[in-house]
């Protein structure tokens, strides 16, 4: 015979999908819990449900004594005898108690323990089908607004779209569709929180291979992505199959893969770009459609210099810097875009200065240009150490050209202190002392720099 109370448990089972027995031991503790707060503490009870006959049975446990002192907790031996004959001094008699008389308040007491661990389960559950789903696209159901989040509805749950998460320039309204990345799950007592971002630069990569099988099947792998969300992003892209082009796979035929994914980013804008693991290589990639002209690269700093044609310098650059530091964040290197007049004016300038160095000549400026010296004064700061790691440059050349930039810089401040003190205009001044040094007085660093440029 099927009971109301077997019923109901059975029902709540298979339709909130608990688990049957986790709801026995719930009742079975809210019964226990009722009783308890009926009869008082001192009782020792003990609650099974009889999944037989579909009810609750509570049992009064007392100990058999010759001679009874506290009501309680023990039962005389005749008394005993008369539920059990066979039980003895010392035992331990389980007394079936009428779970009527606990009453409404006992049942009403049952029922919200009762529904407060089936809320329990339900979060608990929620909480286990998400834990593992991070980084997985959901779809949802925009639901309310909170304190500028979207609450979107995932079914069986909540999830929560938070500010920083959404894009700018898009506006929901309750009831509209909406498709995001689960960024974290958090479990609280309140239950777990989902968080959902469509501002993150996974949330492209996602998306990306629900639309492109190559990468679901690990041909063409995605290894960075930078993003400024609803305004543009770059991909890295690669391919373990020579035969397999990274970003004509991403790309599709007539564009149809990245314009699923732009549409769904309300035009967001996507450049995908082949990664190559030199960094020089990987920015030339990054920095298309510009054309890069050289690359002046400081590994101890993770700064590079890159050259474009003078009419390619707002291209590279892009929009409010856009390209260049989406280019920047890609690859993890500090960027400097420089037009080529203006690399060449710069060169010129630092060969000029490097140049004035006794025992520097063409290729060892060049030399010092490339490692990030630009002029005397930062080559007279330098170290032996910082010099010998040059090419061609060996112990002694790196002592000569240190000592050798800190004597020009000695003749420059005479110079400067000459003029000061002839009280004449100092810019026409050191025209005219450059002039004169020009023209024909050769100081004896300046004879040991002409041997030195003839020995290059």
């Amino acid at each position: 015979m099927i009971t109301e109370l077997k019923r109901v448990i059975d029902q709540v089972s298979r339709e909130k999908g608990l688990d049957r027995e986790i709801l026995i031991k719930t009742l079975e503790e809210a019964v226990k819990a009722a009783a308890r707060k009926k009869l008082g503490s001192n009782y020792d009870l003990e609650v099974n449900f009889n999944d037989e006959i579909g009810e609750i049975e509570v049992f009064e446990f007392k100990e058999v004594v010759e001679e009874v002192t506290d009501g309680h907790v023990q039962i005389s031996l005749g008394e005993a005898r008369k539920i059990d004959p066979g039980c003895e001094i010392g035992d331990s008699l389980g007394i079936k108690m009428d779970t009527d008389e606990f009453g409404r308040i006992a049942a009403q007491s049952a029922k919200q323990v009762i529904m407060q661990r089936m809320r329990e389960a339900e979060r608990n559950i929620v909480y286990g089908d998400f834990k593992d789903r991070r980084g997985e696209i959901v779809h949802g159901i925009v639901q309310r607004f909170d304190k500028g989040g979207i609450i979107v509805n995932l079914g069986r749950t909540e999830a929560e779209l938070p500010v920083k998460e959404q894009i700018s320039k898009e506006s929901y309204k309750q009831g509209d569709r909406v498709r995001a990345y689960i960024l974290d799950v958090r479990q609280f007592s309140r239950g777990p929180q989902i968080i959902l971002s469509r501002t993150h630069p996974n949330f492209i990569s996602a998306l990306f291979e629900n639309e492109v099988p190559e990468i679901a099947e690990g041909i063409v792998s995605i290894v960075q992505v930078a993003r400024e969300p609803g305004g543009r992003a770059k991909i890295a892209v690669t391919s373990r199959d020579s035969d397999v082009d990274p970003v004509g796979a991403c790309v599709g035929m007539k564009g149809t893969r990245v314009q699923a994914v732009v549409q769904e980013l309300r035009g967001e804008k996507i450049d995908i770009v082949t990664w190559d693991p030199d960094p020089a290589k990987f920015i030339c990639n990054a920095l298309a459609p510009a054309e890069v002209v050289r690359v002046i690269v400081e590994e101890d700093a993770r700064s590079m210099e890159i050259v474009v044609p003078d009419d390619q310098l707002s291209l590279a650059i892009g929009k409010k810097g856009q390209n260049v530091r989406l280019a920047s964040k890609i690859s993890g290197w500090h960027l400097d875009v420089t037009s080529e007049s203006n690399y060449n004016q710069a060169l010129k300038d630092a060969y000029d200065s490097l140049l004035n160095i006794s025992g520097v000549g063409e290729k060892t400026a060049l030399n010092l240009y490339q490692a990030g010296y630009r002029s005397a004064e930062e080559v007279a700061g330098a170290q032996i150490p910082d010099l010998t790691h040059l090419k061609d440059i060996g112990e002694e050349k790196a002592r000569k050209i240190i000592e050798g930039a800190k004597q020009y810089l000695e003749v420059k401040e005479a110079e400067k202190a000459l003029v000061q003190e002839a009280g004449v205009d100092s810019s026409a001044d050191e025209g005219a002392a450059s002039g004169e040094i020009d023209g024909g007085f050769e100081s004896p660093a300046e004879e040991a720099k002409e041997e030195t440029t003839d020995g290059e």
